[in-house]
């Protein structure tokens, strides 16, 4: 039986740990912290329990796919229902928005409350999901730097429709362009930020990823976004994963230009390949120092982060859902601030997720727990503290305005997550929430690849590489990994 080694148990080492050990690999996983899940955790703060990180379900049947592996059935262990309503949305000038999962339902809402024709909507969304089935087998189910990818019928075949990818606009150009009425295109432009990126940078080929929500919905894990963690990691228990915690690889050894095992403390451990599901940049800079480095690749911009407010409310919001956003005045100048000045705008977007409205026991009752989340610049040395205290006041501010209520009176405990706070604890170079942004062109093309050039059986998962960022994406990266190891 042939050994592999995983280098990290985020939501990606552990899929990639499932994927290699149904292919009869060895496989044992090493980890820096005391608990599995990397950004995909929760804790507790006195009768509240929030999930610390990743916040959204989409296309759950890429988790139910990893029990497939092993004939178990993933209702026995990991359960989900599909939200009648993904989001809602809220402007300071009264408007307020229910996306639907349901399209027509959601058209419908758009031309009732904003007077844009349905069609419109739904010719926008037609072209969106040409763009994901033209380039979905290419971008996110193989790896985009092996050269047979591109001597496939789905190349040429994108390649043919290239035009209609419009990659030579902004999303928001495209947005402006197309859908017209303001408050739409800030709703659209808001897709962005699912990787980290800036709506007045990145490709007009985004659209797809409103395809994506729109097409398959948004769901709740009736046990918690942890539970994700929690029912994988103990499945690959169940079929013998190896999990070793409290253990910081310091290198990862390579001979003859081969990954041959990793070094933890003085103790070496041998391995036929080595995976990191670390961030590309500390897995280059601490755990390969002797050896080449990408360093155009790892000197990409990074992704935006996110300062968050958890806060234990003691009311019920009944005019609030699961998913919750209350937009900015200004939402060019609150991108210009994240990714031209590293601040955040005095009016920032505000993200409200309340589990407690779905998850029993989240929140005691006639509570709910609040995960308040602005996005902010990655961690580049700004003075955190005197930052928190600004954008708590603006955001206390924006709720009472949009909720009529004074939201201090209700906030009856309290944690913040900087982006100092999330490279602490996942080891995110500087705190991004995604790796590299998206605001070029190429940046797909330019994304660390699941593999290394350089050295032999040295693999990468997760969010810093090919694909991309979020847990659908670190999914799909495990799959590339798992295929790239028995097909070469």
């Amino acid at each position: 039986m042939k050994k592999a080694i995983i280098i990290g148990s985020g939501i990606g080492g552990i899929a990639t740990a499932l994927r290699l050990k149904s292919m009869n690999y060895d496989v044992t996983v090493f980890e820096n912290n005391d608990f599995p899940g990397g950004k995909l955790t929760s804790f507790d703060l006195g009768s509240y329990r929030f999930d610390a990180g990743p916040s959204l379900l989409t296309m759950p049947h890429f988790i139910d796919e990893l029990f497939d592996l092993f004939n178990e059935n993933p209702r026995d262990h990991f359960n989900y229902k599909k939200k009648d309503i993904s989001c809602k949305y809220f402007w300071d000038d009264g408007i307020k928005l229910n996306a639907y999962s349901d399209k027509s339902k959601f058209t419908n809402e758009i031309n009732k409350v904003l007077g844009v024709n349905e069609e419109l909507v739904l010719n926008y969304l037609l072209k969106a999901k040409r763009k994901y089935e033209l380039t979905k087998s290419m971008f996110l189910e193989q790896s985009l730097h092996k050269l047979k990818t591109y001597f496939t019928k789905d190349l040429l075949n994108g390649l043919f429709n290239i035009f209609s990818f419009q990659i030579n606009k902004t999303l928001n150009q495209v947005n402006v362009s197309e859908l017209k009425e303001p408050h739409l295109v800030q709703l659209f432009n808001r897709f962005a930020t699912y990787n980290g990126s800036s709506p007045y940078k990145t490709p007009g080929m985004m659209t797809l990823v409103q395809h994506l929500e729109q097409e398959y919905g948004t769901y709740v894990s009736e046990k918690g976004m942890q539970n994700i963690t929690s029912s994988l990691y103990e499945l690959a228990l169940r079929h013998g994963v190896n999990f070793k915690f409290n253990s910081y690889v310091s290198e990862i050894v390579v001979s003859n230009k081969r990954a041959i095992g990793i070094m933890v403390e003085e103790k070496s451990y041998e391995s036929d390949i080595v995976i990191s599901n670390m961030d590309v940049v500390p897995t280059y800079r601490n755990l390969l120092k002797n050896h080449y480095k990408p360093e155009k690749t790892l000197n990409q911009e990074r992704s935006s982060s996110a300062l968050i407010f958890y806060w234990g409310i003691k009311k019920e919001f009944k005019n609030l859902d699961l998913h919750n956003i209350f937009f900015s005045k200004d939402y060019k100048s609150e991108f210009h601030s994240i990714f031209e000045n590293n601040s955040i705008s005095s009016d920032p977007t505000i993200y409200i997720n309340i589990t407690s409205k779905d998850v029993k026991g989240d929140a005691p009752k006639n509570c709910e727990n609040w995960f308040v989340m602005i996005n902010s610049p990655n961690d580049s040395g700004q003075d955190w503290d005197s930052m928190i205290d600004k954008v708590r006041i603006n955001v206390i501010k924006k709720i009472n305005k949009i909720l009529n209520v004074n939201i201090e009176d209700y906030i009856e405990c309290e944690k913040v997550y900087t982006p100092k706070t999330i490279e602490s604890n996942t080891q995110s170079y500087m705190g991004s929430l995604y790796g590299s942004s998206s605001n070029n062109l190429m940046s797909a093309f330019l994304r660390h690849p699941n593999f290394s050039n350089k050295i032999l059986n040295l693999y990468f998962c997760g969010g810093s590489v090919h694909p991309g960022g979020g847990i659908p994406l670190c999914l799909l990266s495990a799959k590339i990994v798992s295929q790239l190891i028995k097909n070469k």
